[in-house]
């Protein structure tokens, strides 16, 4: 067994910030960001140690208080959370840079909740993707959850509020699924460690009661990834929260749902009772299919960008899906692939409109008018996270879309590689509109005397904060560099990964 601190220093790093934050809230608010910049920090150059201690010497056991599985919780990491580990503390770090100027326009009077609470979410994530205990993991997605309703009702005073709610309620619900499964598990097995659990279920394949923690684990975290049609609390969620808040939970909060559901697939019940015994990969599929073109057709229906992108996300969840039940390695690899791109894509489009909304203080689509010529830094993060959405090489959305389409044809899920191709179409429809608005139509184009005021303010604009332009250009670059590197990552991540689960029907 590997020794190393590092793992728990990951997750320890940013809870003692939130702590420290939540006390300093009370004395002096101006520390709170530098004490959340210093935990994030510790904690990416902590993902980053992990990942390289992976990559040479193999999978991290890290035992809780030194109390060893399964009467202890167990932190295991290996190449795959190794990997989405540095994503989740890199965007959590970006982002807490890129929002400063904006959070103390919008947070003055909460600086410390919001800074305490924004840290505590990340801890949450961080730790849900380290776990390797079944009812720690619960835990963790009820913290991560319970932050993320407080974040999201930290924004739009009007709206933001309702949307928390509706959140909260549809939230519990899937957490309280993912709760019985484990409970069902708990039943059959008596152990909550993951690996436990599956060397137990491996002479359990035919238990109904195996079978009924099944479904309800994968309905949870359906519920929580909102896999349409679970969908209806994200685009309101997405839409009226803060901009600071929107860009860290749209990037992460689907994707780590969708990681989870892989790490119970693989590593609780395995490749052959999902795909032999249970037979149930073609009609996931289908309802991923349907899922990425409802998306899509409901974000061409949205005038506002937020909720244009917050559609997209609902598309690119049945992508991930979809790739993960093909029953094949390189279906799974483009899930697993488009799990890291797609969270850089989403964060790049949310940057995008965090920084056309401070500036302009609306994400109306009418608001792009004539902002190329205004923001020409910022719109071209936009062309190029539009252009990786699209699936454009060399962006990374490209390369994760190909395995995708690939993997659904060696499945012969031609409606699932007809849905991806259809979807790719309806977003480049879409990205063309918001370019065409951008850059060819006039900003003058005002009918009333209310829209003579917003056109007054948006001739007055400038590129935002540097701070704003700085994240973006990293992420964008980003984009280009995961494309060009994207064979190197499944080469040594992704296919070492998935080897050892001879994933072959």
């Amino acid at each position: 067994m590997i020794k190393t601190f590092y793992p728990a220093l990951l997750v320890i790093a940013p809870l003692l910030a939130a702590l420290l934050c939540s006390g300093f809230s009370w004395i002096q608010k101006k520390f709170c960001y530098p004490i959340v910049l210093v935990g994030l920090a510790i904690s990416l150059f902590s993902a980053f140690k992990l990942l390289m201690i992976v990559l040479t010497s193999g999978t991290i056991q890290y035992r809780m208080a030194g109390w060893a599985p399964p009467f202890g919780i167990e932190y295991r990491i290996d190449l795959l959370n190794a990997v989405v580990l540095l994503i989740v503390s890199a965007i959590a770090l970006i982002n807490l840079v890129a929002s400063h100027k904006s959070v103390l326009q919008d947070m003055k009077e909460k600086l410390g909740a919001f800074y305490s609470v924004y840290v505590l979410f990340v801890t949450g994530l961080l730790g849900v993707v380290a776990t390797g205990d079944l009812f720690n993991l619960y835990v963790l997605l009820e913290i991560t959850s319970l932050t993320s309703y407080a974040l999201i009702a930290m924004g739009d005073p009007d709206r933001s509020p309702i949307a928390s709610l509706n959140y909260l309620f549809i939230g519990v619900i899937g957490a309280s699924f993912y709760l019985l499964g484990v409970g069902y598990l708990y039943i059959m097995t008596g152990s909550l460690n993951m690996i436990n659990v599956a060397d137990i279920l491996q002479n359990l394949h035919g238990s109904s009661a195996v079978l009924i923690g099944f479904i309800f684990c994968m309905l949870g975290l359906w519920i929580k990834m909102a896999l349409f049609p679970l969908h209806i609390w994200l685009p309101n969620a997405y839409s009226y929260t803060s901009i600071s808040v929107g860009r860290l939970i749209a990037p992460l909060m689907t994707k780590i749902m969708v990681y989870v559901m892989i790490r119970l697939m693989l590593n609780v019940f395995g490749f052959n009772y999902i795909f032999e015994t249970l037979e149930l990969s073609k009609v996931v599929v289908w309802i991923a299919s349907i899922a990425i073109i409802a998306g899509g057709v409901m974000a061409l229906a949205q005038k506002n960008v937020k909720k244009i992108f917050a559609y997209i996300i609902v598309s690119e969840i049945g992508y991930m899906v979809g790739g993960a039940w093909l029953g094949n390695q390189t279906g799974m690899t483009g899930s697993i692939l488009h799990i890291i791109n797609d969270a850089v894509m989403t964060f790049a489009l949310f940057l995008v409109v965090g920084n056309i909304t401070f500036c302009l203080k609306n994400a109306h689509l009418n608001n792009f008018k004539g902002l190329f010529s205004k923001m020409p830094w910022t719109m071209a993060g936009l062309v190029l996270a539009g252009f990786s959405i699209i699936g454009v090489p060399p962006t990374c959305g490209f390369f994760s879309k190909w395995y995708l389409i690939l993997g659904g044809i060696e499945a012969g899920a031609y409606h699932f590689v007809g849905a991806l191709i259809i979807s790719s179409l309806i977003c480049a429809i879409l990205f063309f509109k918001i370019f065409e608005i951008s850059f060819f139509e006039s900003s003058i184009q005002n009918k009333q005397q209310n829209e003579h005021k917003n056109h007054d303010k948006i001739a007055g604009i400038t590129e935002a904060p540097v701070s704003m332009l700085i994240s973006l250009g990293l992420t964008s670059a980003t984009l280009i560099i995961l494309g060009v590197y994207s064979d190197s990552i499944v080469k040594n991540i992704i296919t070492p990964f998935l080897t050892q689960y001879k994933m072959v029907i």
